[in-house]
């Protein structure tokens, strides 16, 4: 499977740890930057590559790495089409892709160990979409308040 990876200074290390486990694992990782280390380096440029690419990639998946993960994946959550999630744990990274068909996993360089992160990476690769109906329903809900900016009516809400 083709995975883009993008990171900052803070997720550099690890990322070149994921792209070695990925090639060793039959995988094509394709580095979106950094690609030098560099201690002043944003996040932004990096995260929003690795997620265009990936959206308009629909075999693919990604991986965006800083510090903590939570601003790569609101950088990748601004490319339209993109549904990034925080990949803190196994869990986590299980039912981004059963219950949300996340195509890209935020991870935090500075929170986990290596054998953390690859084996939040491996489940994430590995985990597929269950496409159950009311997990479709809720990504539709989001893809038509992405495209229309018309805010979904609020079950039970008063006038």
């Amino acid at each position: 499977m083709r995975v883009y990876l993008g990171s900052d200074h803070a997720g550099f290390e690890l990322k070149q740890q994921i792209i070695a486990h990925l090639e060793k694992s039959g995988h094509e990782p394709i580095d979106c930057g950094a690609f030098t280390y560099d201690a002043d380096d944003d996040y932004p440029a990096f995260c929003i590559a690795a997620a265009t690419r990936t959206v308009a990639d629909p075999d693919s998946l990604g991986i965006v790495l800083g510090g903590s993960g939570n601003g790569e994946q609101i950088a990748a959550n601004k490319v339209p089409g993109a549904r990034c999630a925080l990949g803190w744990s196994v869990e986590t990274a299980t039912l981004a892709r059963e219950h949300n068909n996340a195509q890209l996993i935020g991870i935090g360089g500075r929170m986990h160990t290596v054998a953390e992160a690859l084996a939040i990476v491996d489940t994430f690769l590995n985990t597929p979409w269950s496409k159950a109906e009311r997990h479709q329903r809720r990504i539709d809900i989001l893809t038509e308040y992405e495209r229309t900016h018309q805010a979904p009516p609020v079950p039970g809400a008063q006038g």
